[in-house]
């Protein structure tokens, strides 16, 4: 059941990529948005299936791949996957759904979109370390040669940096995972093998693996000072990329960061935790007033996102059931406002031909401006910025109520960054959408309904979870619950 997640989209892209035939745009299009369909849907029918009760792993599917290493071929989900499962096949829809039809090289793009959706599912749903490691690598070569081949006129220098940054975290993941299983002298790289080996280790080379393992997952979030990639790749790439990346690729590191720290290393995590705590509180602040100061529209919502994340980093210092599970629902509530976000700025770029907030004004003009396009931003600003009855407000109180009682002036000082949250999309709102319409950008194409659907799900989206939440909390408590240090 979970494999179809995984080899699908592999081998529907190799037939797009190596199709003998003709095979045009339009058609490779249509066939990556059925797949990606398709794997969402039945993502959805896991999801009913799936007991949120039973903290084990679920649908598993094992077998041993080469035995000389212990390197198996692992599968299942849990309350901590399932709703990042969801997510990837969700943004993906949507960012095959707004890709340009006419864009260059169709097939190859195509083809990389569902490699890349492929990657993501991989390392969601793997119990092997190695095999973990290897989904990881696996989505970074479709999401460079997609910043590289569709980006902006700066894409080769940006798509090397995330290629670098990258590469040095799968590095250090790789050398902890190996580091585990050397060390511990087990025979097999199973994540439950593991687990048990590592809680056995004496203190200090749990430290050193740890270390490790934070640093390489920090990278991917990212957070301060391994953020750099992150502006540069965004601003550079197209608008569906930057949407799954931020949407869905930085939740790999944030992912890895419960798994494979929380959960295999809880003794060394309590060690670092108050160090964590204040890592989080210096990536929140920066992020956030990094932003106030762009002028860029895209790259103001990029910063933005190095802030939030930060709040992840905090619940998981904290490490409470409460803020475990709050973490969870910070990262698919990230996930859907930045990529409404990201999807808006890209229609403002793609209609007006700029992102430059001393260039736009006006843009809310009922005749000639986009005034849907400013009423679903108004909805990501206030979603961001944690105005109650969306989303982004009841993951973020969560977050700051679960870990509270453990960093109370670190949490408090992150509560700030909600406030300057406020401040730099206000910045963007006023700049860009009020006032008279500025005669740089007059006589806007309108944008049709086709267009503008991605964003109207997103923004439904956005509400009704904000409303809901508790069917996010109550599918992944159990096991967040069950990653709680105090056990």
């Amino acid at each position: 059941m979970l494999s179809a997640l995984i080899l699908l989209p592999i081998v529907i892209a190799a037939l797009i990529g190596f199709w003998p035939g003709s095979v045009t745009g339009k058609v490779a299009r249509q066939v990556a948005l059925v797949v990606t369909g398709a794997v969402f849907i039945w993502s959805l029918v896991l999801l009913f299936q799936f007991n949120p009760g039973n903290e084990s792993l679920q649908f598993q599917e094992s077998w041993l791949w080469i035995d000389a290493i212990g390197f198996s071929y692992s599968l299942g989900v849990d309350g901590l996957s399932i709703p990042l499962l969801i997510l990837n096949g969700l943004l993906t829809v949507m960012a095959l759904y707004s890709t340009d039809e006419n864009i260059e090289r169709p097939r190859f793009y195509y083809a990389l979109v569902l490699l890349l959706n492929a990657g993501v599912a991989g390392a969601f749903l793997a119990q092997d370390l190695l095999l973990f490691f290897l989904f990881y690598e696996i989505e970074l070569i479709p999401l460079y040669l997609l910043i590289a081949i569709w980006g902006g006129q700066r894409r080769g220098y940006a798509a090397t940096k995330f290629l670098l940054y990258t590469a040095l975290s799968g590095i250090l993941i790789l050398a902890a995972f190996l580091g585990l299983v050397f060390i511990s002298g087990t025979s097999s790289f199973a994540y439950s093998e593991a687990r048990t080996m590592a809680s056995l280790l004496p203190l200090g080379r749990q430290l050193l693996l740890l270390v490790a393992i934070i640093i390489g997952f920090g990278i991917k979030i990212p957070l301060v000072p391994f953020h750099t990639w992150l502006p540069d790749a965004h601003v550079e790439a197209s608008t569906p990329i930057s949407m799954l990346l931020a949407g869905v690729l930085l939740k790999l590191g944030t992912y890895g960061l419960l798994r494979f720290g929380v959960e295999l290393f809880p003794e060394a995590w309590t060690f670092l935790a108050p160090g964590l705590a204040i890592w989080a509180v210096v990536s929140v602040l920066y992020g956030s007033l990094t932003a106030i100061s762009q002028r860029d529209m895209k790259k103001m919502v990029a910063f933005s996102s190095v802030g939030h994340m930060g709040y992840i980093l905090l619940a998981a210092a904290a490490a409470t059931p409460l803020s475990l599970v709050a973490s969870v629902l910070q990262m698919v509530s990230h996930g859907l406002i930045s990529a409404l976000l990201f999807f808006l700025v890209g229609i403002i770029y793609k209609k007006t031909g700029s992102r430059d907030l001393d260039t736009l004004n006006g843009l809310f003009n009922r005749e000639r401006g986009l005034p849907l396009i400013g009423s679903l931003m108004v909805v990501g600003v206030m979603a961001s910025a944690g105005i109650p009855g969306m989303v982004g407000f009841i993951s973020e109180f969560l977050i700051f109520r679960g870990s509270f009682p453990v960093f109370p002036v670190q949490t408090l000082l992150c509560m700030i960054g909600t406030g300057l949250t406020a401040v730099y999309l206000l910045i963007l709102l006023d700049r860009a959408f009020f006032g008279r319409l500025s005669a740089k950008v007059l006589n806007l194409p309108s944008v049709n309904w086709a267009e503008r659907t991605p964003g109207i799900i997103l923004a439904i989206l956005i509400v009704i979870l904000g409303v809901q939440p508790g069917w996010l909390v109550h599918l992944s408590e159990t096991t967040t619950a069950a990653m709680f240090i105090g056990n």
